[in-house]
């Protein structure tokens, strides 16, 4: 068996929004798209997903494109959402969501990725590469989500 890596990344952003409207936004994998520049395609219903949920994204790698079958392995909504996929090239993904309230309106809102065994750590380029694209993707869910809020009120 060879060596593996463990590696966990969280990034976090204030958002004026109450839990439920981010929770929802961001558990509703058909979104994914509009915030995260690696997720091109979803195979999903159109509604926040719930423990035990499955759903398919289409994924862009360095490599080029993969599929990544995910499972919703814990949701309590509108504090908590995580999901799973297996890749062949970084081993299982599991990305987890927090939402908690912060008061004045304000939740921050924290997207964690882990990779519990990698085949190898990520180097310095594309841990940067990873916060770069963490920094936009926040601040893609932070317009989105304060957009409806504002729209539905």
């Amino acid at each position: 068996m060879s060596e593996t890596h463990a590696f966990k990344r969280s990034h976090d952003i204030l958002i004026t929004a109450p839990a439920s409207a981010v929770l929802d936004y961001v558990s509703n994998p058909n979104s994914w798209p509009e915030w995260i520049a690696s997720s091109h395609e979803i195979d999903s219903p159109d509604r926040p997903m719930r423990k035990g949920d499955t759903f398919i994204e289409q994924w862009s790698t360095r490599s080029g494109p993969a599929q990544l079958d995910w499972v919703v392995t814990d949701c309590e909504p509108p504090h908590l959402w995580i999901g799973e996929t297996k890749t062949d090239f970084i081993g299982t993904i599991i990305v987890r969501y927090d939402v908690k309230e912060e008061g004045n309106g304000e939740v921050r809102f924290t997207r964690t990725m882990i990779n519990p065994a990698r085949p190898k750590p990520p180097t310095e380029d594309q841990i940067a590469r990873m916060d770069a694209e963490a920094e936009v993707s926040l601040a893609n869910i932070k317009r989105n989500v304060e957009a409806k809020v504002t729209k539905a009120s």
